[in-house]
């Protein structure tokens, strides 16, 4: 395993981090613990000295999955990160009950890197500051019970600025950085910037929650057959010398291995010129297809009106993928649908990427008509007329619709 260090700290962490938001689950959406705690101790076991959860993740299971993948002696070989639920408090005390109840969730009698979870301008006004959040922050660390001061970032770069500055003790920040989201919420300024001031830079969502592992095919042909896509999205983070570890929510065994794989090969300067251009180019490609940008976190849900919704966004970027024909079939089978959203913005205020959910809605159940007739229209002159045409006149007509 290659290691880096992490700002200030004095602390060297691997190169991969084990984020725990996306481990592997039964049919029924219930984590197969077995199988995760397999995973997270193989990772440690290769080196990853870095462990990643959060209250919310896998409704709340999450945290206590971690503590006991590290019972048996893991605890002591690695970092353990977990964050608090700032959303959730009511009261300035409610953060150190929260506190308390993650300890005895993750088994352990201390957190070694404590986050408040994704600030955004709107929750530092309403939360940190009235709460005195640092303060509570700065007193479990003199109490023993968090080693490391940091936070989760969902929000303008500009913002990000305004929360690096409001408290120079920060020790590390997690930001959602990847070859698409070069200028995106913090991006590679806040990046910079962060580093600049000696902060620890966990990178969060390298992947894009999954979207650049595995991207349509029209993507796809962008990357030599040399590497994967995986590859090609993990060595462009490597490469920075801005950023400290990567966090990737491995879900099976296969990604576990291939991502310990990739971050044994990783060094700061690795990606060579045309290994840039490629990244440059998918990016282009990307940004020409997506329609929304969500990540499949799922924060969103439960909606209270029965809607998927990151399925329903996913199908719809789907059709921008040149996978119309998938979308359609799979959007048919679902029993709410986006004409069923409500526009109670339920879903909005817990959104990390500030979708404005209710709009987009209204968008996909007017485009999707559309896109089915398209579609229809298409195997129309496909299957009646195609022997009435010439297939050079064909190909000119459907290229139109």
């Amino acid at each position: 395993m290659q290691y880096r260090n992490f700002g200030k700290t004095g602390i060297q962490v691997s190169a991969l981090g084990f984020g725990t938001m996306r481990l592997p689950i039964f049919h029924d959406e219930t984590v197969d613990e077995e199988r995760a705690i397999a995973m997270i101790r193989h990772a440690i076991d290769e080196g990853v000295n870095y462990i990643d959860t959060a209250y919310p993740y896998h409704q709340g299971e999450s945290e206590k999955i971690v503590g006991k993948a590290l019972a048996d002696g893991y605890r002591e070989k690695t970092y353990l990160a977990t964050k608090c639920p700032v959303w959730k408090l009511e009261k300035a005390e409610d953060f150190e009950t929260l506190l308390d109840e993650q300890l005895e969730k993750l088994n352990t009698d201390h957190i070694d890197f404590y986050l408040l979870h994704a600030l955004s301008g709107e929750r530092m006004e309403d939360k940190v500051k009235p709460f005195e959040l640092v303060k509570r922050m700065e007193k479990a660390r003199e109490a023993g019970k968090i080693r490391y001061l940091g936070f989760s970032f969902h929000d303008s770069y500009e913002v990000f600025q305004d929360i690096i500055d409001y408290y120079d003790g920060w020790d590390f920040c997690q930001i959602q950085y990847n070859y698409v989201d070069i200028d995106h919420q913090a991006g590679r300024k806040g990046l910079k910037y962060a580093a600049s001031k000696g902060l620890g830079v966990v990178i969060m969502e390298p992947l894009l929650g999954g979207r650049l592992a595995n991207p349509a095919p029209h993507l796809k042909k962008v990357f030599p057959e040399d590497k994967s896509p995986v590859e090609y999205a993990l060595d462009f983070l490597w490469d920075q010398p801005e950023v400290s570890l990567l966090l990737s929510g491995m879900s099976d065994e296969k990604q576990v291995e291939e991502n310990l794989e990739y971050a044994k090969r990783s060094s700061v300067g690795m990606a060579a010129e045309r290994d840039k251009e490629v990244v440059k180019e998918a990016k282009r490609v990307f940004d020409s297809m997506a329609l929304v940008g969500c990540t499949g976190c799922r924060y969103c849900m439960p909606c209270p009106f029965g809607l998927d919704i990151p399925q329903i966004f996913s199908l719809y970027n789907m059709t921008a993928a040149h996978r119309e024909e998938e979308a359609k079939e799979a959007y048919a089978a679902l029993e709410k649908k986006a004409g069923d959203c409500r526009s109670c913005h339920h879903c909005e205020k817990e959104c990390p990427q500030m979708i404005k959910v209710s709009e987009v809605m209204k968008d996909i159940a007017k485009d999707y008509p559309a896109i089915i007739s398209r579609l229809d229209s298409k195997h129309l002159i496909d299957r009646d007329v195609a022997t009435k045409i010439p297939n050079q006149l064909i190909r000119l007509y459907i290229s139109t619709i």
